[in-house]
């Protein structure tokens, strides 16, 4: 459209002023509200007008196609889901040992029993709401602890970067990853699974099929460095193991974090549906909740505002260690926020993603 003519801007601005709008005419405002321009600005010719375009596929109404196959032809081939993944987050068709080991990945990521996403999506399906809705809550559960397969990878590739920048080997990379790490969530490395054979199982079955490299390698001893540092037993556990595994595979640590939690929503939905086929759906007000779980102060009177003066206490302190008391008592009152550690960085930056909003060069 681009501004208005100098003439239709007066007028329009002229009408407006002699009328009077409010306050708009007033000599304290910082400008002349009736002497702006109308209309948008000036459609820029020089460059292409915005649209979207993807690399990553197309659809008219004869075929879907991604990556430059035909979706249709893929299936009618013989190729299956396993295989498109590659091809959309790859560009390429996989070996039939990537296949395999893909596979195994995702059904031992599918289901996890009763754990914390399968809670979540059966407590949203009490209220009624939509499978997908659940699913959708249920992936939010992916914290920095749980899942964490975006920071694990992350971390990976920079003290692998760093081991080739500073002529490291992957022992003393191994051990600085550890020394900078060792408490973290998404260190890979845990007593999670001390008696649980399931990630050493994954390592191995990389191995037997041949498409274990240097993430697996670069892993396997940043364990043997956290078992040295560790005061307590520890070995890999599914995060570290699973992180690997999809790195070696080719799958970038924002790619696996995608195909790790859409697989799991599998099982969220199968979670979902049982919830409401053996318990339905709860209205709200209708939930109980026996006085047996209250461990809260005991039941008091309430007192008259008469009596307030004597009872009300200031939350300002005077003096640092007024504070500090304070502060410790807080502690011991649940749902106060007082007994969390306050994460100091942005936690944002917890997922480890440096390139959000740009361009990898």
């Amino acid at each position: 459209m681009g501004y208005l003519d100098k003439e239709k801007t007066d007028k329009l601005n002229q009408e407006k002023r002699d009328r009077g709008i409010g306050n708009l005419g007033s000599p304290k405002n910082p400008f002349d509200y009736y002497a702006r321009e109308y209309g948008t600005v000036p459609r820029d010719t020089k460059r292409a007008p915005f649209q979207w375009v993807s690399e990553v596929a197309y659809k008219n109404v004869h075929r879907i196609v991604t990556r430059g196959y035909d979706t249709t032809e893929l299936m009618e081939e013989g190729y299956g889901v396993i295989d498109v993944l590659f091809i959309d987050y790859q560009a390429r068709i996989p070996t039939i040992e990537e296949e395999k080991m893909l596979n195994y990945v995702m059904i031992m990521a599918l289901e996890d029993g009763l754990s914390s996403p399968a809670a979540i999506s059966r407590i949203v399906a009490r209220s009624k709401t939509f499978l997908t809705q659940a699913c959708g809550a249920s992936i939010m559960a992916f914290g920095h602890a749980y899942g964490a397969y975006s920071a694990f990878g992350n971390r990976l590739e920079d003290y692998l970067k760093k081991a080739e920048s500073e002529n490291l080997t992957l022992q003393q990379a191994a051990e600085r990853l550890v020394n900078d790490n060792l408490y973290d969530e998404a260190l890979g490395v845990s007593s999670l699974m001390l008696k649980d054979a399931a990630a050493k199982r994954m390592i191995a079955r990389a191995k037997k099929l041949g498409i274990a490299g240097k993430y697996i390698e670069f892993t396997e001893a940043v364990v043997e460095a956290a078992k040295s540092a560790s005061s307590e037993p520890v070995d890999i556990d599914m995060l570290g193991a699973t992180g690997a595994v999809m790195l070696d595979l080719g799958f970038s640590p924002e790619a696996t974090w995608a195909i790790l939690a859409v697989t799991r929503s599998f099982a969220a939905g199968a979670h979902y549906i049982e919830e409401v086929e053996r318990e339905g759906t709860t209205r709200l007000g209708q939930p109980l909740t026996p006085k047996e779980d209250y461990d809260g102060p005991a039941d008091r009177p309430v007192p008259p505002l008469s009596e307030r003066p004597a009872l009300d206490r200031s939350a300002i302190c005077k003096t640092p260690a007024e504070w500090k008391k304070r502060f410790e008592s807080m502690k011991s009152v649940r749902g106060s926020g007082f007994a969390i550690v306050e994460e100091i960085e942005d936690p944002s930056k917890k997922s480890g993603i440096k390139k959000v909003g740009k361009l990898s060069d």
